[in-house]
C-alpha cells in the first residue's frame, strides 16, 4: 500500500469555493440570494462572484492579499466571502458595530489593500480613514487602502467614498474569468479580528481547510437538508457568520439578507419566505418575544435557530420555543471557526418536562464532528477534570476547525497552542453523560448580545478619567443583552483629603465619548477601595457576585447602536466632508 501515489485524481485541496461551483451547477435556477427586491440565482451569484473576481485581479490584488469590508448582511457581503478567495485574496470582515479607532487600527493591523464600506457606513469609515491617514507617513499614502462604495442595489443613492463602486466592480468584471485552483488547502481564506480578552485586537486566520471542515461539520450536526431557507440574522462579520455563508451554498439553499434585525423584518421574512434555519445571538430571543402584536406573525412550521454567546436562561429557551422555533445551543469562539461544542440532542430527553429540556438545551454540548478532541483540564497537572458535573477546569480544543494561528503574532500563537491543545481561557464542567457546561470565563470576557467585550479595554478607558484611582469591570446581567459591563470605581482624594465626588451619569458620558456604545458600563458603583487578593489583584468573583444584584437604571438601558440615518442625512455628511479625504485616497491605487 505504501506505493500507492497521491496525484490529481485521488487529492485535491479542501476549500469551500467548491460549494458555489457544485451550487452553480446542480442548483443553477435555485433562488440564492433574497434581498428586498433584489433576487438571484445560483448561477447568477457564481457569475458575479467570477466577476468581482476578476476585477479585483486588475487591481492588482495579489495572492495572500487582504480585502477588508465593512458591511451589514446584504449580498455583496455574501458574495465577497467566494469572490475575493477567488481572486485569491484573504478576506477581513469589521463588525460593525466597532468605533472609528478601532476599525482604523484593524486597516492598519492587517495591511488591508481594498475596503470596501457600505453606503450608511461611510461616515464611520471616513473617520476610521482620517485617522489611518494621520497614522501614515505622507510617503506611505500610496500603502492606504483603496476604498469602494457598496450602494443599495435595491435603490441606488449615488452616496461616494472615491471613484468605485461594487455593482460597477461586477458589471466591469470578466464573465469568463477563470478561478486559479486551490493547491496548498493550508493556505489562509479570511481574517478575523477579535479583541478577545486583551485591548489589542487579534488578526484570527482561517484556512480553506479548516473553513471547508467547519462548515460541513455544522451543516452535518445542525441536520440541515437540502434546499434549506436561511434568515441572516446572524452577523456575517461572526466568524464568517459561523461558515453559514459557505454552507448555505453547499446545501443549495437560498440566503434571506436582513440590512436591519428587527422584529417586523424578521417575522415577515420568516413567513414571506418560508424560513427554515436562521442563527443569532440569544438577545435576538427577546427581540422576537419583546414585538409589537401587529409585528408577530404566526408561520406554518417550526424554524430551527442555532444560538452561541452568553449562555441563554432556561426559562428564555422554552419562551422562544412557544413561538414555534426549535433551539439548539452551541459553544465556540474566532479561533476556532465559530461553534466547536453543540448540544447535540438525545431522543431519550423528549420525555422529560419542558423545564428539564430547557435546562438540558443551555449547555454547550459534545465537540462538532470534525473537532479531534474536546476536554476540560486541570491548567497546573493538564489532566482531565472529574466528570462529574463539579470539578471546573479550562475548556479545550484541537482539531481542523481551529485557527492556523494569530496574525503577525507568534508569541500569542505559541501561547494558545501550549501542550498541543488550544486553550480557549473559558471554565466549565462535564456531566457525567459528557456534556460540557461553561460555569465562567477566566479572563473575565463579557458577552453582550453576542459580542465579545474586553473588561481590560473597558477598565483602561476609565483609568483615563483624572478623578479614577481603581476600576474593575465585570459582566451583570442584562435583560436585553444577555450581560452588560458593571464598573467598579474608587476615586482619588483631593487636597483637602477627601474623596473627588463623581456621577454615575459623568462616568458613563465619558464612557459614551471613548468607547463603542455597546462597551460603555449600564452601571457604575463607587466603593472606598475595591476588594483584593492577598496579591494585590482585584477580587472580581466578589464583584461579579454584587453585580448579580444590580437592575439597569432604564435611562442608562439605551439603544446599542446610533439610530439608522436618512438618505439626504448620508448624502449631505458625505457632500460636506469627502474632499479632504479624497485628496489623501487619490494617491491610494493599487
Amino acid at each position: 500500500m505504501d506505493t500507492l501515489p497521491k496525484c490529481e485524481a485521488n487529492f485535491t485541496a479542501l476549500t469551500p469555493l467548491t460549494f458555489l461551483t457544485r451550487a452553480a451547477a446542480c442548483y443553477a435556477n435555485r433562488p440564492s440570494i433574497i434581498h428586498e427586491g433584489t433576487r438571484f440565482t445560483w448561477s447568477q451569484t457564481y457569475h458575479r462572484c467570477r466577476r468581482l473576481a476578476s476585477s479585483l485581479r486588475a487591481l492588482n490584488i495579489a495572492n495572500k492579499d487582504v480585502v477588508s469590508v465593512l458591511a451589514p448582511n446584504i449580498p455583496a457581503m455574501y458574495e465577497m466571502h467566494f469572490a475575493v478567495p477567488m481572486a485569491g485574496a484573504v478576506l477581513n470582515t469589521i463588525n460593525t458595530r466597532l468605533d472609528a479607532k478601532n476599525i482604523a487600527a484593524i486597516l492598519k493591523h492587517s495591511e488591508a489593500k481594498v475596503f470596501f464600506v457600505d453606503y450608511e457606513l461611510v461616515p464611520k469609515a471616513r473617520d476610521a480613514l482620517r485617522l489611518l491617514v494621520g497614522q501614515t507617513e505622507p510617503a506611505q499614502y500610496a500603502c492606504l487602502p483603496l476604498v469602494i462604495v457598496i450602494d443599495d442595489i435595491n435603490s441606488p443613492t449615488g452616496i461616494r467614498l472615491g471613484e468605485l463602486e461594487y455593482e460597477q466592480m461586477v458589471r466591469q468584471g470578466d464573465p469568463n474569468f477563470v478561478v486559479d485552483e486551490i493547491h496548498d488547502e493550508w493556505s489562509p481564506i479570511s481574517l478575523n479580528y477579535t479583541s478577545g480578552t486583551t485591548s489589542e485586537p487579534k488578526g484570527v486566520v482561517y484556512s480553506h481547510r479548516g473553513a471547508y471542515l467547519s462548515t460541513l461539520s455544522l451543516i452535518l450536526g445542525w441536520e440541515m437538508g437540502s434546499e434549506p431557507v436561511y434568515l441572516w440574522t446572524l452577523p456575517m462579520f461572526h466568524c464568517n457568520g459561523w461558515t453559514f455563508t459557505w454552507g448555505v451554498a453547499a446545501r443549495g439553499g437560498t440566503n434571506v439578507c436582513l440590512r436591519n434585525t428587527v422584529a417586523s423584518d424578521i417575522y415577515t421574512n420568516i413567513v414571506l419566505h418560508n424560513v427554515t434555519h436562521m442563527c443569532c445571538a440569544p438577545i435576538v430571543f427577546n427581540i422576537l418575544l419583546e414585538a409589537k402584536p401587529s409585528d408577530r406573525l404566526q408561520f406554518k412550521s417550526k424554524v430551527e435557530i442555532l444560538t452561541g454567546g452568553a449562555p441563554p436562561p432556561a426559562s428564555l429557551l422554552e419562551k422562544v420555543e412557544s413561538l414555534g422555533f426549535h433551539v439548539t445551543h452551541a459553544y465556540g469562539l474566532t479561533e476556532a471557526t465559530g461553534p466547536a461544542l453543540v448540544c447535540e440532542w438525545q431522543k431519550r430527553w423528549n420525555q422529560l418536562p419542558v423545564q428539564q429540556q430547557a435546562e438540558l438545551k443551555a449547555r454547550q454540548g459534545v465537540s462538532v464532528v470534525t473537532m479531534a478532541d474536546v476536554d476540560v483540564k486541570n491548567l497546573e497537572t493538564m489532566e482531565s477534570v472529574a466528570r462529574d458535573g463539579k470539578r471546573m477546569g479550562e475548556i479545550m480544543l484541537r482539531g481542523s476547525g481551529i485557527m492556523m494561528g494569530y496574525f503577525k503574532d507568534p508569541k500569542a500563537t505559541s501561547k494558545a497552542f501550549e501542550n498541543g491543545w488550544f486553550r480557549t481561557g473559558d471554565v466549565g464542567v462535564i456531566h457525567p453523560d459528557g456534556y460540557l457546561e461553561i460555569k465562567d470565563r477566566s479572563k473575565d470576557v463579557i458577552i453582550s448580545g453576542g459580542e465579545n467585550i474586553s473588561s481590560v479595554e473597558v477598565e483602561k478607558v476609565l483609568y483615563g478619567h483624572p478623578r479614577v484611582l481603581e476600576a474593575a469591570v465585570v459582566a451583570m446581567p442584562h435583560p436585553r443583552w444577555g450581560e452588560s459591563p458593571c464598573a467598579f470605581l474608587s476615586l482619588k482624594k483631593n487636597p483637602s483629603g477627601k474623596k473627588d465626588h463623581v456621577t454615575q451619569a459623568e462616568v458613563i458620558a465619558y464612557c459614551r465619548k471613548n468607547l463603542p456604545h455597546f462597551m460603555v458600563p449600564k452601571v457604575v458603583k463607587f466603593l472606598d477601595e475595591l476588594p483584593k487578593t492577598a496579591t494585590g489583584k482585584f477580587q472580581k468573583v466578589q464583584l461579579r457576585a454584587m453585580a448579580k444584584q444590580f437592575v439597569v437604571p432604564p435611562e442608562n438601558d439605551q439603544q446599542q447602536n446610533k439610530p439608522k440615518k436618512s438618505t439626504s442625512q448620508v448624502n449631505n455628511n458625505n457632500n460636506n466632508n469627502n474632499n479632504n479625504i479624497e485628496q489623501v485616497l487619490a494617491v491610494s491605487r493599487l
